[in-house]
């Protein structure tokens, strides 16, 4: 299958694989840093983006086999991977289907949620997406408001405000048009659980990232990621949310190239942070107002439905 996407750099080979609702711009943040060390080839999963939507159902086996296609088609079986959110999924579950990917980097991976974890991460992004599609009309300026970005990433990052204006406008406008948005989260929530892979079975670098303020995938879940994947070694982000490409690029950019490289991760090698307590309560705050406004938004959308 051909995908869209961008190619930049020189060296070794590496695939950025973005979350749902993403492309490739979803890893402006780091590109030129791993550009300047990396082949890097960044795309827009079908149904996102600028490529089409698959021809059938969306899960995260159907994305598998296109992005296995796409790979073999370009000649780069065995490439080493990037993925964050559904992406960061996506390639374990390349990993978990062998010969496909070489050292794999997985950032805050969904899937891992149980119990009333499942409804919260639907619930929580279906309304905000519905929110998200409602305020395009004003997003420049809600994305160029330091107030307007912590509102609306709230959930999604550590520090929503020091998030570049138009980084988060592309997301915002990513979200909105993706045509299949909206059935592969109700799968990624409601469909197949994701299989594991026996210790052993995985021979090349695993490294799972996690942030330690994720509100969408919950740091408690990477318990459950590395009971899945025992081969995987478990690398912390702190003061950081669900994508550590945003919160902390530099620190994810080091990561990657040691991971590509070769190098030893040592897992979970830093204990958690002593960040001064102001930045973290604010970060709560924030949080909370994101999902007060998302609940906010919900019942305003409901409400004008029903004029």
């Amino acid at each position: 299958m051909d995908m869209h996407h961008i190619r930049r750099g020189t060296g070794k080979a590496l695939l950025l694989l973005h979350g749902i609702g993403g492309s490739w711009r979803s890893w402006q943040t780091i590109l030129d840093g791993l550009t300047a060390e990396r082949d890097v080839i960044a795309v827009d999963l079908p149904g996102f983006g600028n490529t089409p939507p698959l021809n059938g159902p969306v899960t995260i086996a159907t994305l598998a086999d296109a992005v296995t296609d796409f790979l073999r088609a370009q000649n780069l079986l065995g490439i080493d991977v990037v993925g964050s959110s559904m992406g960061a999924r996506l390639v374990l579950e390349l990993a978990r289907r062998g010969g496909v990917v070489g050292t794999v980097v997985s950032l805050d991976p969904g899937g891992f949620w149980e119990g009333w974890e499942i409804p919260f991460f639907y619930h929580s992004v279906a309304i905000s997406t519905k929110l998200v599609r409602a305020l395009q009309p004003v997003m420049p300026q809600l994305t160029g408001s330091t107030v307007g970005r912590t509102l609306l990433f709230a959930q999604f990052s550590a520090q929503p405000w020091k998030i570049a204006p138009q980084v988060a406008l592309d997301e915002m406008r990513t979200f909105a048009q993706a045509p299949s948005f909206d059935e592969l989260l109700d799968n990624l929530a409601h469909g197949e659980k994701q299989k594991g892979a026996p210790q052993g079975s995985i021979v090349a670098p695993l490294i799972i990232g996690w942030g330690r303020q994720d509100r969408v995938c919950f740091p408690s879940q990477a318990k459950r990621a590395l009971a899945k994947f025992p081969d995987a070694r478990l690398r912390w982000f702190e003061n950081c949310g669900h994508f550590p490409q945003w919160d902390q690029p530099e620190e994810t950019i080091r990561l990657i190239l040691r991971a590509t490289s070769g190098e030893i991760i040592e897992e979970a090698v830093e204990a958690r942070g002593t960040a001064a307590a102001s930045p973290r309560r604010l970060s709560t705050t924030a949080a909370v107002l994101g999902i007060m406004a998302i609940v906010a938004g919900g019942i305003w959308l409901t409400s004008s439905k029903n004029r």
